[in-house]
């Protein structure tokens, strides 16, 4: 009979948590679980930030989540353990099936879009929106996420184009107090080339894509949009950002004046984003050519 992987003191590990049935989702615990099931994982960190306005105690948030692991309502996605050092970092947590069925029995679940692709990719996409959300939240813009954008036309995130279609990483809106901004996000973690053949993504061929698809405003009648789309790639780096917008000054284009550029400096090696990445809200985006731009 295999023993429970647990600590010297019988306290739970990664890859144990004592069951309990007992376990109900609180009020602040389901804001959690509409912030996973928008944005996708979530670190501890993340969650703890979410919900500070009304919980400020960061080692009460820290039990809870693990509560909730074990009423079978949270889970912890096996890729986190590839970080280096990971005993270190902060949990990841993301909904269980149960936890989906909870927010359905309640009648609050939505069909949200989450990032999808290779894992450590989608995490730092969900990382990027989510720090977006919680910035704009604190200072009264509402943050519009991408399902409810496409139920306007009943549309798919994917934008159809002669005979190509243009998948942005994400997308979303920010609503300024009646005044509308729409964005199309894409996140590199260093692993598009700057140039590649047709059929493999690069930052030429995408900017080629946006170039299509904004100069016929397709976006506009495929989403159903009357704001402007600004197209947001965030990098690991800022030495990938300057070359990417290097790229863009070396080529006319369409797309070039919609494209805003920002940098995580969490470059190297899969990490996870202990802190909120408030520079994506709170400091100004660069561009190839004029003046700085903020989001915030």
């Amino acid at each position: 009979m295999t023993q429970p992987k647990t600590d010297r003191l019988g306290r739970a590990t990664f890859h144990y948590v004592a069951p309990d049935r007992t376990v109900r989702p609180t009020a602040r615990e389901l804001r959690w679980f509409k912030h996973i099931e928008r944005h996708g994982p979530q670190s501890s960190q993340y969650l703890f930030e979410l919900t500070r306005d009304t919980h400020r105690c960061m080692d009460t948030a820290l039990r809870q989540l693990q509560k909730l692991r074990a009423g079978g309502y949270l889970t912890l996605p096996p890729q986190q353990r590839a970080t280096e050092r990971a005993e270190f970092n902060p949990y990841i947590y993301d909904l269980s099936q149960k936890a989906h069925d909870h927010l359905a029995d309640l009648g609050i679940a939505e069909p949200t879009v989450r990032p999808t692709g290779h894992w450590w990719h989608a995490y730092l996409t969900a990382c990027v929106t989510s720090s977006i959300e919680i910035c704009a939240t604190r200072v009264g813009i509402r943050y519009i996420p991408a399902h409810e954008i496409l139920a306007r036309n009943n549309a798919s995130i994917a934008i159809p184009h002669g005979k190509s279609i243009l998948i942005p990483d994400q997308l979303f809106a920010l609503d300024y107090g009646g005044r509308y901004r729409a964005f199309a996000l894409e996140v590199d973690r260093g692993t598009e080339p700057k140039t590649s053949p047709a059929n493999r993504k690069s930052w030429a061929r995408s900017l080629a894509q946006y170039d299509e698809v904004l100069e016929q405003r397709i976006h506009k009648s495929h989403y159903g949009l009357k704001a402007n789309l600004l197209v947001l790639w965030v990098f690991t780096s800022s030495v990938k950002r300057d070359r990417f917008l290097s790229l863009i000054r070396e080529r006319p284009g369409t797309s070039d004046q919609f494209v805003l550029a920002q940098a995580l400096g969490c470059a190297g090696t899969p990490r996870i984003l202990s802190r909120i990445a408030y520079r994506l809200f709170e400091s100004p985006w660069h561009r190839a050519e004029g003046p700085l731009v903020s989001i915030g």
